[in-house]
């Protein structure tokens, strides 16, 4: 203090005050006030009342760190979820059109996947040359073809069903290829594809198509700038927000921090390295080994995942749903790869509807009142004519078999009509 007390009686006085243990005289500050919780800025593209629900979760939950030590947390599906388009596809594009995947050793593509059928092994290994040291996809077409239509549509050009023998609920092969084939390059390097494709795909003008191969595929990406607003807004509330995404990991770390959301916060399918290179062969979660390549982060993977690297999980109690303490707040996803993370948020769930049968099912039947539904915010969806066929076939089951959707205690979710479009 600058200044003197004139007495003991004096000095007890400014202590107490200062402890707010007697009022303070007329001079005396008033006590500051929390500071407000933050809303989101953007309106414009949200349905119905979710803008407000979404800023009645982030007041609600805001406080959450100071009260009880722990930030909430907040999880996104990368691809038309935060952006338009699909980040993966844009980066294999990129890979093709500039020579940038290797041929497997040997040229055996099995090693490239344990699910790729011996037929689709044999289809790209008599389209793509074997002594070179990356393939010349650029310029010739019929590799590229090969390679596209395995990665795109799970088949040969011929037809043949590409990829076999995995459970349906914890990873889709043709996602993982996408990794797998960065096989002999360094993170560094694969991140540095990813950002080539990014300045590519967002300046290309909105609607943009680019040439693979023989055939004219998907130039463009473009941020929500709806989710990157969520995003920042849950940020500013003290919200852990983590990105949980079935492209590479190289390639969402590059994207994610375009929303301001750091690598160490993201989740993607992660390759095993050897010598500081990428392989072919995965890292595992739950009960699933490092190398087993079975357990993406796709559907009930996401879960583990999830569970695994945010929550601290370990063993098989990563695939299980964990007490509501240890699961996320909040979640949105776009898609049924998607399902079981935004089914274990406790607060609220956020769907944008691009027409996906198992997600809309149990987003519109909305069971416990969590779940919004927004339409996508660019190019949104048209109203789906029929119902989702809930009842019937809404569900795919792990051996690939359409289901009926069911409920927690096993009755069936019947037909959902499409409302929000």
């Amino acid at each position: 203090m600058n200044h003197r007390l004139r007495t003991s009686a004096a000095a007890a006085a400014l202590v107490l005050a200062v402890a707010g243990l007697v009022t303070a005289g007329p001079a005396q500050a008033k006590p500051r006030k929390p500071a407000e919780c933050p809303t989101l800025t953007v309106s414009d593209g949200w349905h119905g009342d979710n803008k407000a629900r979404i800023d009645a979760l982030i007041a609600e939950h805001c406080g959450d760190r100071a009260k009880t030590g722990r930030k909430p947390v907040a999880v996104f599906d990368w691809d038309n979820t935060v952006v338009k388009n699909d980040v993966g596809d844009a980066t294999f594009f990129w890979l093709l059109r500039n020579d940038r995947v290797r041929p497997p050793r040997g040229g055996d593509w099995s090693t490239t996947s344990r699910h790729l059928t011996p037929e689709a092994a044999a289809a790209l290994g008599d389209a793509c040359p074997t002594s070179v040291r990356t393939l010349p996809t650029s310029t010739d077409t019929r590799c590229a073809d090969e390679l596209l239509s395995v990665y795109g549509s799970g088949t040969t050009i011929g037809g043949k069903t590409a990829f076999a023998g995995y459970d349906h609920r914890r990873t889709e092969p043709q996602y993982a290829w996408l990794a797998q084939l960065l096989h002999g390059w360094t993170t560094r390097q694969a991140e540095s594809f990813a950002a080539a494709a990014r300045a590519e795909n967002l300046a290309a003008p909105q609607g943009a198509t680019q040439q693979v191969g023989s055939s004219k595929v998907t130039g463009w990406v473009r941020y929500y700038e709806q989710q990157r607003d969520l995003i920042h807004t849950l940020q500013a509330a003290g919200f852990d927000v983590r990105i949980v995404s079935a492209s590479p990991e190289p390639v969402v770390d590059v994207w994610a921090k375009g929303v301001g959301v750091d690598p160490s916060h993201t989740l993607g399918i992660r390759n095993t390295t050897e010598h500081g290179r990428l392989t072919s062969h995965l890292k595992g979660c739950g009960t699933v080994r490092d190398g087993e390549d079975t357990m993406i982060t796709y559907i009930d993977g996401k879960r583990c995942w999830i569970n695994q690297e945010i929550f601290g999980v370990r063993g098989p109690a990563a695939e299980r749903v964990q007490p509501a303490a240890r699961r996320q707040v909040f979640a949105a996803g776009d898609s049924d790869t998607d399902i079981s993370f935004l089914r274990d948020a406790t607060g609220l769930r956020l769907v944008l509807n691009r027409n996906k049968n198992e997600l809309m099912c149990r987003a519109y039947e909305n069971g416990d009142g969590r779940w919004i539904v927004n339409p996508m915010f660019i190019e949104p969806k048209k109203q789906k004519a029929a119902p989702y066929p809930c009842a019937t076939t809404g569900y795919t089951a792990g051996d690939g078999t359409a289901q009926p959707v069911r409920r927690t205690d096993g009755s069936v979710v019947p037909d959902q009509p499409d409302t929000v479009f």
